[in-house]
């Protein structure tokens, strides 16, 4: 059963674009750059300044547990001495539907919005945010729901029941290609008219850069960001919000004998799934949601079926990737061309990126997928053009600072080895484990291992090592589920260096736990 489905990247593009008007004649006559924006919170442009990480967030409660919302409450006593947050995507779960936008976002961080106080008020298209709160696209807040699924789904809660996804998060509606997640966040000027766009560009797209004009972001008045990604500046430190949906796409399988025992191997993986799959939902159809022990069992089987539809997205793309592969080149080049801008610009002191799908990670679902792999090459190749660029400026420095993720469903902490290339000696924190259901670490330990098929021999060295992971883990015959965001704290100096504070809440059984963990210097 084919439960979710997943845009063509072109189409991703292109209805992103007619969102946001890219390029209308209006915005070009005005020199706006629709891909930067100042964040203008009124306050002391400090070297020393401190923000949160939070990802993977989504859910609504499962069998009266909410972890979004503690999470939420870990966050706030550092609210006041933090300048923003960054999401780093899977906004909402499971299909991106604005449907839930009440319930898994609005509800749980209601403090951080204009009118939180009744936030059964705030439509999801009309937030303002008092704390500025930035985020960026993830996978399930551009699926969308096969139709003829959808009109069963969406239905009753009988014919849920009979589907057997018992109290899954999809509906009527799926994101709409990433429509929902469009008119919760971004500049939607698609919905202005043609005599109103004039007057919206004159009044928000009014702060300069050496670029030219560009939004400006304003927390409690016009909290909009410009586009799926883009960059902003902030106590020194360049930051650039990434859509890594569009450069995700696997290497083509070759068409040679080796591509096509690679090819049965993934079909024969997808049939055993699916097989995998029924027995789930088999012993699920046995259990009862009202009955406690039930209900946690159903909760580990619900997120068993998660990973499998993750894994079925993963074989697909690469069964597809000997068609002709889509990778948005657009995106890159504009990262290729800031960050050597950002190179040399002398009030730049360090350059922090996040986005969703980590190039690096340990968790155990996603460290060997596909889509992993061709997100390190696709910003591998990045930097590499980059370092070619400003190597003198550089020197001894890795070409960013920091790498922001989610989509793990965790809390780690991972620095680049010697890769051979200028993605090395780089430090990596995925901020993943903020409301879905965490996930373990691999068996195969903490070093990354990496073929490098395109040298002569294939050699296999180490490319990162894992310092930190806080994920699912079993102790005393029982399940430990922590859920977590992060604190930085950005410090003076050049090259700038972070003090990472993680924030985590545990659940053992039905009991919460607040864990303190000390806070490690990088």
């Amino acid at each position: 059963m084919k439960l979710i489905s997943d845009p063509p990247i072109p189409v991703r593009i292109q209805k992103m674009k007619e969102r946001v008007r890219w390029r209308h004649p209006s915005i070009l006559q005005r020199g706006i750059d629709q891909t930067c924006m100042v964040l203008d919170d009124r306050k002391e442009d400090s070297p020393e300044f401190s923000f949160m990480v939070i990802g993977d967030s989504g859910s609504k409660p499962h069998f009266k547990q909410h972890p979004q919302r503690k999470v939420a409450e870990l966050m706030l006593p550092h609210r006041d001495d933090c300048r923003f947050v960054l999401h780093t995507g899977d906004v909402i779960y499971v299909v991106g539907s604005h449907e839930y936008y009440p319930t898994n976002f609005i509800e749980p961080y209601r403090e951080f919005l204009v009118g939180g106080d009744n936030p059964k008020n705030i439509p999801y298209n009309r937030m303002v945010f008092n704390l500025p709160f930035l985020p960026v696209l993830g996978n399930h807040d551009y699926y969308d729901v096969p139709f003829m699924y959808r009109l069963l789904t969406g239905s009753t809660l009988r014919l849920r029941r009979m589907l057997r996804y018992k109290d899954f998060e999809i509906g009527w509606h799926g994101s709409n290609q990433g429509d929902a997640y469009s008119r919760a966040f971004l500049d939607y000027m698609a919905a202005i008219s043609p005599k109103e766009l004039e007057r919206h560009l004159d009044q928000h797209y009014t702060a300069k850069t050496d670029m030219g004009r560009c939004l400006r972001y304003q927390p409690g008045h016009f909290t909009r960001i410009p586009n799926r990604y883009y960059t902003f500046r902030y106590g020194g430190i360049d930051f650039f919000a990434l859509d890594s949906n569009t450069f995700n796409t696997p290497s083509p399988l070759p068409a040679t004998q080796a591509g096509d025992i690679s090819r049965r191997e993934l079909q024969k993986r997808r049939q055993e799934i699916d097989e995998e799959e029924l027995q789930i939902l088999a012993m699920s159809d046995r259990l009862n949601p009202d009955n406690p022990a039930d209900a946690e069992q159903l909760d580990s089987l619900s997120a068993k079926l998660d990973q499998i539809n993750e894994i079925k997205i993963d074989i697909e793309k690469q069964l597809a990737s000997n068609k002709m592969s889509a990778i948005d080149f657009e995106q890159l080049d504009w990262l290729k061309n800031r960050l050597i801008e950002s190179w040399n610009t002398a009030e730049v002191r360090g350059r922090i990126i996040f986005f969703h799908h980590p190039p690096y990670v340990t968790e155990a679902t996603k460290w060997h997928q596909a889509q992993t792999l061709a997100v390190r090459h696709r910003l591998r190749w990045v930097f590499e053009a980059v370092a070619e660029t400003v190597g003198l400026i550089a020197k001894e420095r890795p070409i960013v600072d920091l790498i922001l993720n989610g989509h793990a469903h965790c809390l780690e902490y991972l620095r680049t080895a010697d890769t051979g290339f200028a993605d090395s000696n780089i430090n990596c924190i995925i901020s993943g484990g903020s409301g879905h259901r965490p996930r373990r670490q691999r068996e195969e330990g903490t070093e990354l291992m990496e073929t490098f098929t395109e040298i002569a021999g294939q050699p296999t060295r180490k490319v990162a090592d894992s310092h930190l992971y806080i994920g699912r883990y079993d102790y005393n015959s029982q399940k430990h589920l922590p859920y977590s965001a992060v604190r930085i704290d950005v410090q003076d100096g050049r090259p700038p260096k972070f003090i990472v504070r993680p924030l985590v809440a545990e659940r053992v059984d039905q009991q919460w736990y607040n864990r303190e963990l000390e806070p490690f210097v990088i």
